[in-house]
């Protein structure tokens, strides 16, 4: 069995708090390593090293900042099936899926290596008489990132990418229940140059989060994971004089208009709500078809589309999904599908009871699909996280576009439509921060940003694209006039450059 400790200065190191938690095979509900919780002096510890890294790195120029980025790349590349599989054992999503997260988590990568440019400042020749004006972007120090189970890769790839471009030095909390990959990230960009204590990885519960909060030397913190740990994080850290930015839950939509292509309508769906087994932040968890006659139409292809779902081990290469990572969140998965048909929802497909042979302790749902789920209904209200889908019927275009609008979580919605005055109108009204047309999971490329809005995000600044870059530096501007041999006396007044 697997031990897993920290990484700390440049170097694997055991855990030395006596605490630590198990990570599981998802597909046997076997124990397959044991993760070492941090202390609060091992988290100091990460910290101490990282300030002192980071005021080396800091002086670093951008440019070869940015090598040791492409070298990465280069790094990961040459192993990236090995770290698909790793990721793919410990959260459960397939191999096809599971290659799919290192390669967002990338991509973000690549946009960081042109850090010498997205650090220019700017510039303003003679503002006044002999005077000059400048900006320049600094690195803020030592930043944190805690980062979800769903997305082991790319997730802390977001958050570290960036931070360490702009001459930060990062702690990274990933999840304990998968931390194999992001200790292995922070393996390969040492391997990449980036000198020893610039990455540090501590694995750890709720001690080591707060430690974290507390330290005055982690200048700015970032998390995604439920909206309750946001409000939490985002409180304390900002209270604590931090910079913080926090993604929490989500409930996203797919409006379905009667002009839709009903098959691309259906594809989307299915590819959407139970890929990686709906654990995804951007999951489509409602479909909200507009009008009863393409609520019937569409309910009549989704049906048999559910039932045929194939869901097997993660390795299996013909599974459209895999199990979920822990027997937990399965049980709560499955109480989200007691409480929906207990409130009196019509459940069309039901997958409780799925059992895979020879794999009878794996963590395995069938996928589920609901029918007239109305706003009142916890499956409604609540993130269920799993591959629960539930239609909600809309009586008529303003009907649907109220019911992403007042939802308390805003991460992303989707519509289907071939009129692209009601996609305008859609896009340009509906109150939630990322927009799909005729896309399902409207995830941005890594050079625009990422971001929801009410109980799905906190704070000013989104993930990646421009607003990382803000997020990570600080701006410092310069008023400079050089003596031209005049002299002027003494000025009372506030400068003006009239």
């Amino acid at each position: 069995m697997r031990d897993i400790g920290h990484f700390i200065g440049g170097k694997a190191v055991k855990g030395t708090s006596g605490r630590s938690s198990d990570v599981f095979n998802p597909n046997t509900g076997e124990v397959q390593a044991k993760v070492a919780l941090a202390s609060v002096a091992e988290v100091e510890q990460a910290v101490a090293n990282a300030e002192e890294a980071q005021r080396v790195w800091a002086a670093v120029n951008p440019q070869r900042r940015a090598r040791v980025m492409f070298k990465f790349l280069e790094l990961v590349q040459k192993e990236y099936d090995d770290l698909a599989r790793l990721l793919s054992s410990e959260h459960g999503k397939t191999f096809a899926d599971a290659k799919g997260d290192i390669q967002r988590g990338l991509e973000v990568v690549e946009f960081a290596c042109g850090i010498p440019h997205l650090m220019k400042g700017e510039h303003s020749d003679s503002a006044g008489t002999g005077t000059d004006l400048y900006s320049l972007r600094q690195p803020l120090g030592v930043v944190a990132g805690i980062t979800p189970f769903n997305f082991p890769a790319m997730i802390p790839l977001w958050k570290c990418a960036p931070a360490i471009a702009c001459g930060n030095s990062f702690i990274l909390k990933p999840s304990e229940r998968d931390p194999g990959v992001p200790m292995r990230i922070a393996e390969l960009f040492l391997e990449a140059g980036l000198p020893p204590g610039v990455l540090n990885v501590v694995n750890g519960d709720k001690v080591a989060v707060d430690a974290l909060l507390d330290d005055r030397r982690v200048k700015a913190i970032g998390f995604v994971g439920s909206s309750d740990i946001a409000e939490y994080i985002y409180a304390k850290g900002c209270a604590n004089g931090k910079r913080v930015q926090c993604f929490g839950g989500a409930k996203n939509h797919m409006v379905i208009m009667p002009d839709a292509d009903m098959d691309q309508a259906v594809d989307a769906l299915i590819g959407a709500g139970y890929g990686s087994a709906g654990e995804r932040c951007m999951a489509i968890s409602v479909a909200v078809p507009v009008g009863e006659k393409t609520a019937d139409l569409l309910v009549k292809k989704l049906i048999p589309r559910v039932e045929s779902l194939k869901v097997g081990p993660s390795n299996d290469p013909q599974a459209d999904y895999g199990p979920m990572v822990t027997k937990a969140l399965l049980n709560k998965v499955k109480s989200y599908v007691d409480a929906g048909v207990k409130e009196g929802a019509k459940l069309l497909v039901d997958g409780r009871n799925f059992k895979l042979q020879g794999y009878e302790n794996g963590n395995f749902i069938g996928g589920c699909l609901f029918d007239h789920v109305t706003p009142d209904m916890t499956i409604y209200k609540e993130e269920i996280f799993g591959p629960v889908l539930s239609v909600v019927r809309a009586k008529d275009y303003e009907e649907a576009l109220r019911l992403p609008s007042d939802h308390e979580y805003g991460n992303g919605v989707s519509i289907f439509t071939r009129d692209g005055d009601t996609a305008r109108d859609f896009s340009n009204r509906v109150n939630v921060g990322m927009v799909g047309v005729n896309f399902a999971i409207p995830v941005p490329l890594a050079y625009h940003t990422f971001g929801g809005w009410k109980r799905s995000g906190y704070g000013d600044l989104n993930q990646h694209g421009p607003d990382s870059i803000r997020f990570y530096t600080k701006t410092k501007t310069i008023t400079q006039r050089w003596p031209s041999g005049t002299k002027e006396g003494a000025e009372f007044v506030i400068p003006t450059m009239a």
